[in-house]
């Protein structure tokens, strides 16, 4: 790729089976298969790089997969604050209409367990999520889900294993997970995918495009930008003895002279 440098892989020891033994027993859920072959190749995965403006090093990608110490909980029971009296994600959890065909969202509270997986740089957070849960019941199945900024889910991948290999499809580029929003990641970071991924990001602008109808505005600007009526102004009377040209017209008699009986 062009400008491409600083390539940074951090190399990890894999993680011991004991340890996956003890997070399952801690959080009550089953780690899917795929997810454990990778944490007994390598616990977590980092790797960044960078591209060179004006001979500076300017970093871009990253793509993370926290380790089995980080894999904790999205903060479920904790507060936002440290008040006693604040609210918690939970509180702010709420149900939200989606169609028969698309997945279910998650929930803050005891139905869901979820369980961070990438960070994304705060912009974001890409979590496990094991949904339909309950009180003394085990955790099996898990989904990938992204959290955005505003607290909205979006569905990424049924699986481990697929979200690994999107994560490396789309190089760790900025704001990639807002790609499967309906908003889109920022115009800077839409420039840096269509530098480096042109034929996959015009695909999937057009994707969006087709797939959800785009945002209505609703402003009317006839209504907006109509200013006051001005009251007509008032005509000039017109005189009653006027042309056809709008020249008086001449009076009746010889040559403009009084008419009288001469003497």
């Amino acid at each position: 790729m062009p400008g491409v440098m600083d390539v940074r892989f951090v190399e990890r020891a894999p993680a011991e089976k004991r340890c996956l033994l003890s997070w399952e027993q801690k959080n009550a859920c089953l780690l899917p298969e795929d997810l454990k072959d990778f944490y007994l190749t390598t616990d977590g995965f980092t790797l960044t790089w960078g591209v060179k403006l004006d001979s500076e090093c300017v970093p871009v990608g990253c793509m993370v997969i926290n380790s089995v110490a980080k894999l904790r909980p999205l903060c479920q029971s904790s507060s936002v604050f440290s008040l006693p009296n604040a609210p918690t994600l939970a509180d702010l959890d709420w149900e939200v209409n989606h169609g028969s065909e698309d997945p279910t969202p998650p929930h803050f509270d005891f139905r869901s367990r979820i369980f961070e997986l990438d960070s994304c740089g705060g912009n974001g957070k890409v979590c496990l999520v094991y949904k339909h849960c309950s009180k003394g019941m085990i955790g099996q199945q898990c989904e990938v889900w992204f959290l955005d900024r505003c607290l909205y889910w979006h569905y990424l991948t049924p699986s481990f294993t697929a979200y690994y290999r999107l994560m490396i499809t789309h190089l760790g580029l900025p704001e990639w997970q807002y790609a499967f929003t309906p908003y889109g990641p920022s115009p800077q970071a839409k420039q840096w995918a269509s530098l480096y991924r042109p034929l996959t990001f015009h695909g999937e602008l057009g994707q969006a495009d087709t797939g959800s109808d785009p945002p209505l505005n609703k402003l009317d600007p006839t209504r907006a930008f109509k200013g006051k009526a001005k009251p007509p102004a008032p005509k000039k009377k017109q005189s009653a003895q006027t042309g056809g040209m709008g020249c008086p017209a001449k009076p009746q008699g010889g040559a403009g002279r009084p008419s009288g009986t001469k003497r």
